[in-house]
C-alpha cells in the first residue's frame, strides 16, 4: 500500500494557512509515504501528468500533523509521482498542531 490510509476530507481543525506564501513559513522535511493519510480520494490525472504541476504552487507538499497522524492536505499528485518513481520519501512542509488544533511552533 502506498499510503497509511485514504481519507475523505480534513479531520483536523482549520489551521488558517491558505496560500503558498503562508505555508512558506513551515520548514520542509522528508516524510514517508506509508505514514501519510490522504485528505482526498480522487485525483485529476491532468495534475499527475502535468510537467508544470508546481509552476504556480509550492514545490513541497503540505502535510498536517495532528493527533499522531500525518495528513496530506495538498500534494497528492507529488506523492503519487514519488510512488510511481519507487521513492519511499516525499519532501513536505509539515504543520504541527496540538490536540486542540493550535499550531506548535517548530524550532
Amino acid at each position: 500500500m502506498i499510503f497509511k490510509a485514504v481519507g475523505e476530507g480534513r479531520p483536523y481543525p482549520d489551521h488558517g494557512l491558505r496560500t503558498p506564501r503562508e505555508w512558506s513559513s513551515v520548514p520542509p522535511r522528508q516524510v514517508r509515504l506509508d505514514e501519510l493519510v490522504t485528505t482526498k480520494r480522487e485525483l485529476d490525472l491532468r495534475s499527475l501528468l502535468s510537467e508544470d504541476s508546481t509552476f504556480y504552487g509550492d514545490l513541497f507538499a503540505h502535510v498536517v500533523a495532528w493527533r499522531g497522524d500525518l495528513y496530506l492536505e495538498d500534494g497528492l499528485h507529488r506523492a503519487l509521482r514519488a510512488a510511481l518513481q519507487q521513492r519511499l520519501l516525499l519532501h513536505a512542509r509539515v504543520l504541527e498542531l496540538d490536540v486542540d488544533g493550535r499550531r506548535i511552533e517548530q524550532r
